[in-house]
């Protein structure tokens, strides 16, 4: 068992190109004080997570401190042993998984935050307003349109924004706004998981090379099932007939939106043609994108200038000027929080497997559960825990297992976390903006539902893809 922890540590972390030393054989630490006080700091971290919303700590603080002090005693037990330079490279091969997985969020965070300023999503919003749809036609429409956005923008955009439709037009029914938030949640979860650019797990999955860009679209019948089992059992709760017109006047969209919504999807293309075309990580492509953005903000620039007179820098406020873009505030408007959170995540998980506990759980699980049980296992943990943490668990641990298995472990990571409000980004976001109307104990109520939808998507999974 001692062969097989430090072989499947040394596959985790090995770094191509460069053959093993003598002196960088992995540590078996799992039975030892620096193992056992890790996980404590681990689980207290993490405990420190999930009660976000109730101690008002943002989930970045407790991971950033846990990432530091796990390596810290990994570098002391190491040191002691006088293997101090595999610290070295097991730090650096993790740093280098966050760097890849950081810059490509910030370009696409970037992007989203653009198209959020120039009034895309609020024009959307509007629309679905302006065209007086009754209560049921409107649940079903911002769960189809969640479904289908998220792949593109992230889940969590993809909820407030829909969100935001069910609150303005669903005022006074709060039963119709609980159980639309429901469905937009796994609709959103669901439609996520069937793209790369669709959720954080999809990505890491798909920068790490498991699963091609194309490959990804096998599993949109099992995420379609996933949303439609549970939204079609819902239907049925839903008060009848039609909310009171809401007024809408004017345009929300900006001048250069459907641009910047196209340079977005230019980018898109731009990053899969690096991978598949020139074998070029996707998040190269993400930068080059980043500079088609910097170019229009450029240009938008040189209007706004000519609108307000102004030969040098044009005002830091629009004052009216529909040109007024700088495409530095969107990226300071990026989830900070959220990023760091990865750093943290991603550093402190790198460190238990550094130290051995994943290659014991890969063992335990994968060794004697089978890849199909332990699969449908993450999903429904990524529902208590968050899916990030446990999909980048499962990658560290690599195991041995066929494609289609790694579909099936992306499937139930991607929507697992509808089980539960707490256990995705966007359930804990419209928890917020819902206050009092989608609730923990309103989303519990229908999690057999969701579970039948979660039970279904697995069952297609095996039928079309196997």
């Amino acid at each position: 068992m001692r062969q097989m922890i430090i072989l499947l540590v040394g596959l985790a972390l090995a770094i191509p190109g460069r053959a093993a030393s003598a002196s960088d054989i992995a540590l078996d630490l799992t039975t030892s004080w620096v193992g056992f006080v890790s996980l404590g700091i681990f689980a207290l971290a993490y405990t420190l997570v999930v009660l976000e919303e109730y101690i008002h700590l943002r989930k970045s603080k407790p991971v950033l401190l846990a990432a530091g002090l796990i390596w810290i005693l990994i570098a002391v037990a190491y040191s002691a042993a006088g293997q101090s330079h595999a610290i070295e490279e097991g730090i650096r091969h993790n740093f280098l998984e966050y760097g890849e997985l950081f810059f490509f969020l910030l370009v696409a965070m970037t992007y989203i935050n653009a198209m959020i300023e120039r009034g895309v999503f609020d024009e959307l919003r509007n629309w679905l307003v302006k065209k007086g749809f009754g209560y049921r036609a409107l649940f079903w429409l911002t769960g189809v349109l969640a479904f289908f956005i998220s792949p593109v923008a992230d889940n969590l955009t993809t909820a407030l924004i829909m969100c935001a439709v069910v609150m303005t037009v669903g005022e006074g029914q709060p039963r119709f706004v609980g159980i639309a938030c429901i469905n937009i949640v796994v609709a959103a979860n669901a439609g996520g998981a069937f793209s790369p650019f669709g959720d954080i797990t999809t990505l890491m999955v798909w920068q790490k090379g498991i699963v091609e860009f194309h490959e990804f679209f096998s599993l949109f019948l099992p995420s379609v099932v996933n949303f439609v089992v549970p939204a079609s059992l819902m239907h049925f709760a839903l008060p009848g007939g039609k909310p009171q017109a809401v007024e809408v006047e004017g345009s929300a969209l900006k001048y250069g939106g459907l641009v910047i919504v196209g340079l977005f999807l230019a980018t898109i293309v731009t990053a899969v043609s690096f991978h598949n075309f020139l074998h070029i990580p996707p998040v190269y492509g993400m930068m080059l994108g980043l500079a088609y953005l910097k170019f229009y903000g450029f240009y938008l620039r040189r209007r706004s200038m000519s609108w307000t007179g102004h030969s040098e820098n044009p005002p830091e406020s629009d004052d009216g000027d529909p040109y007024h873009f700088d495409v530095f505030e969107k990226v300071a408007d990026a989830e900070w929080d959220t990023l760091f959170f990865f750093y943290g995540v991603i550093l402190a998980v790198g460190g238990l497997g550094f130290i051995g506990y994943l290659a014991f759980v890969s063992e335990f699980s994968y060794g004697n559960l089978g890849p199909t049980i332990s699969n449908v296992l993450v999903g429904i943990m990524s529902a208590i825990v968050d899916n990030i943490p446990v999909m980048f668990a499962v990658l560290t641990m690599y195991p041995d297992m066929s494609h289609f298995q790694w579909l099936l472990v992306t499937l139930t990571a991607g929507v697992g976390g509808s089980l539960l409000s707490i256990g995705s980004a966007a359930g804990v976001a419209l928890m917020g903006q819902a206050r009092g109307q989608y609730t923990f104990f309103g989303h519990l109520k229908w999690t057999p539902a969701i579970a039948l939808g979660y039970a279904a998507s697995i069952w297609v999974h095996f039928l079309v893809n196997s």
